[in-house]
């Protein structure tokens, strides 16, 4: 390992890869981003949320068996700031509804909280209800450049009838929604990767991020991206040690050569400011994996900034 971080590995599985130091600590996140030769991370995958509803999701956190303590549990401009200390360039506000009549109120919030905070691209969400399709339009019209659906928390099928317009004005507008439909950390009804294949067979064009890389069913998922070439899987607290220890099955090792060789799949997500663990460490898990700086620098800022239409760093 030089001084700057970075050494070629010319052995092994790995091939020849030019390997990245991770982060140890947040502050030094920014040094890892200027090894990678990016102006900085781009997460897809933080929540941002109105006050009462952030105090609800950090106090389910709290009844977490086992524990789960937030560990960015700040007021909101000093999460920000964080963000901002570890040269994190752009980031979400994602939100979701677990009931109808959420959705509206949510996306209005959302576009304020990104007019007045440089950093976060334009958010929204949708909810399974009459008026799905038109909080999608009214939310893409107001400049909403990523959307967020949560299977699990809103209880509802993806293939709800009522959201089929939803996926066909998201898929014809090109802008990616992060989905959470995987069956980790709790399975729901409509959870899993058989429901969502459907949707994406009715809809191949949609820009659809699996959030936390699909777990636990990783490797359906894995299958999807490669099928669909507008999938992509967020990286959001895969390989960390908290997951690892929490979910029966570990992401297989034998899909590592596989992520290698198709950088383009793969995005930086965190979870954050809700993660039990420090945001560093989430970075330096995905440098571990031994796959080199060139995916590094994809996952890490290129995929993100593609996906969420940023304009090149001046």
């Amino acid at each position: 390992m030089g001084a700057d971080g970075i050494l070629l590995d010319n052995h092994g599985a790995l091939g020849c890869r030019l390997m990245v130091r991770g982060p140890e600590a947040d502050l030094e996140v920014p040094a890892f981003a200027a090894r990678l030769g990016v102006p900085g991370l781009v997460d897809i995958h933080t929540h941002f949320m109105p006050g009462n509803v952030l105090d609800k999701v950090w106090a389910f956190f709290d009844q977490v068996p086992g524990g789960w303590s937030v560990q960015y549990r700040y007021d909101e401009d000093e999460r920000v700031r964080r963000l901002e200390a570890m040269a994190v360039r752009a980031f979400t506000s994602l939100c979701y509804p677990h009931k109808p009549g959420m959705a509206a109120w949510l996306n209005a919030w959302c576009a304020a909280f990104a007019s007045r905070v440089p950093g976060c691209v334009p958010s929204a969400t949708f909810f399974a209800e009459p008026s799905a399709d038109r909080d999608v339009a009214e939310a893409l019209d107001g400049g909403a450049r990523v959307f967020k659906a949560h299977v699990e928390v809103g209880g509802y099928d993806p293939r709800d009838a009522r959201l089929e317009p939803v996926w066909a004005r998201l898929a014809s507008a090109g802008v990616p929604v992060v989905v959470h439909v995987g069956s980790g950390p709790r399975p729901g009804r409509w959870t899993g990767p058989a429901v969502f294949a459907e949707v994406l067979a009715r809809h191949p064009d949609l820009v659809a991020v699996i959030a936390h890389m699909g777990g636990p069913e990783y490797e359906a998922f894995w299958r999807l991206a490669l099928a669909y070439e507008h999938v992509h899987l967020d990286t959001t607290m895969t390989f960390t040690t908290f997951m690892d220890e929490r979910l029966a099955s570990p992401y297989p090792a034998h899909l590592l050569d596989e992520l290698a060789d198709h950088p383009d799949r793969v995005v930086l997500g965190s979870d954050y400011p809700n993660v039990p663990h420090s945001y560093a460490h989430q970075v330096e898990r995905l440098a571990a994996l031994g796959l080199g700086a060139q995916w590094l620098r994809a996952v890490c800022h290129d995929n993100g900034a593609r996906l969420l239409g940023l304009d090149p760093p001046a």
